[in-house]
């Protein structure tokens, strides 16, 4: 134990001399949350659009005034010409547009459909596609209104909720009011954690062999798992001040609420914090230089973890062979952990196949490190 407390003494020595790791440690965290934390967000509102009324009638600019007034849709110009909508949306001023044809409003008074076009950017595929839904259930609400209004004028009826519907009482668990900060938060945490934790220590052995000190502490009394542990004991303190912060930072700047227990989250986040480093210290052990350890991390690691964990991709949307390949994400797993605390107040009897699944991966990778650790210094 003597010895591993060396080893930690010696780490913390080198990141209290290294001024630029303080910044990287602990206030790159925060603003990286912060800023994913805003700019991360699924919700699609004020779609820039542009209006073509080519009928100019009572009924065309009631249906407009249904676009402009919902909150989807800001109107950013208006014109007669249908030509000129592809000079809107190739320059990237909008991303619709509504074309109102001619006619519109005698279609509607003598009793036929008129027909409506809306144009949309389908460069942007999220935001077009939910889009269009705006738009049709925005034309489906006009259309409708007409029908009673029609039905009242002929005494059909004398009440509009006379008329034959199917009313869908709609519920929200765990998100009521279905803000996507309270869904991307937690998310955006588990990949600064993630981040942080396997860049800082993929470096750690990479740099003891361009320092050179790496055969000094080999001929040393000191066991191979005991200089892993000594490097490991550091950054999982570090890792547990982060997940201090960028809880602070969630709660507190985002409001996004905490249902479940801090005690699960903290286990959690330490056990995951573990797997992280074992994955850094892998990265270290079979590179040769810090550059190469920091390309590693970035594009063999981080990248594929980011994409395949659920964060950006839903995984059910995948292809079958990348499910199969999620199972092995650990970042998958600590993805689910954390949004289950966080919304649906989830404790261990809910989230022990994850916890299990962690468990496993982080042995492995313990285990391999430890290994390729032996490997490169012999």
């Amino acid at each position: 134990m003597k010895r591993i407390l060396r080893v930690v003494k010696k780490e913390f020595l080198q990141l209290r001399r290294d001024k630029r790791m303080f910044g990287m440690l602990f206030i790159a965290p925060v603003m990286q949350l912060i800023l994913l934390g805003y700019a991360a967000t699924v919700d699609v509102k004020n779609i820039p659009i542009v209006i073509c009324n080519l009928d100019n009638t009572k009924q065309s600019r009631e249906l407009i005034s249904h676009y402009t007034s919902s909150g989807y849709f800001t109107p950013i110009a208006y014109i007669d010409d249908i030509n000129q909508i592809d000079h809107y949306l190739k320059s990237g001023k909008a991303g619709m547009a509504v074309v109102v044809p001619v006619h519109f409003g005698r279609d509607i008074l003598a009793g036929r459909t008129p027909q409506l076009a809306v144009i949309a950017d389908g460069s942007d595929s999220n935001t077009s596609g939910i889009g269009l839904s705006y738009a049709s259930a925005i034309a489906l609400n006009y259309a409708r209104n007409i029908v009673v209004k029609r039905a009242e004028s002929y005494n059909l009826i004398k009440n509009p909720d006379d008329l034959p519907q199917v009313v869908a009482q709609t519920r929200a668990w765990y998100n009521p009011d279905l803000e996507s900060v309270n869904f991307m938060v937690p998310a955006v945490l588990v990949m600064v954690l993630m981040v942080i934790t396997l860049t800082i220590t993929s470096l750690a052995i990479v740099k003891e062999k361009e320092n050179g000190t790496i055969e000094q502490i080999v001929v040393t009394p000191l066991h191979d798992l005991e200089f892993i542990l000594g490097k490991m004991i550091p950054f999982t303190l570090i890792g547990i001040v982060e997940v201090f912060l960028v809880l602070f930072v969630s709660v507190y700047v985002f409001h996004v609420p905490l249902r479940g227990n801090v005690f699960t989250l903290l286990i959690l986040s330490l056990l995951f914090v573990l797997v992280a480093l074992g994955l850094g210290l892998f990265v270290s052990s079979i590179s040769k230089t810090q550059q190469q350890a920091t390309m590693t991390a970035q594009f063999f690691v981080m990248m594929p973890m980011l994409i395949l964990s659920g964060f950006i991709f839903p995984i059910e949307n995948m292809p079958k062979f990348f499910q199969y390949i999620t199972y092995l994400i650990p970042v998958r797993y600590f993805m689910e952990i954390v949004r289950g605390i966080f919304l649906k107040g989830d404790g261990f009897a809910d989230l022990w196949p994850q916890t299990l699944a962690l468990f496993v991966i982080g042995a492995v990778v313990l285990s391999l490190s430890v290994y390729t650790f032996r490997r490169s210094i012999r």
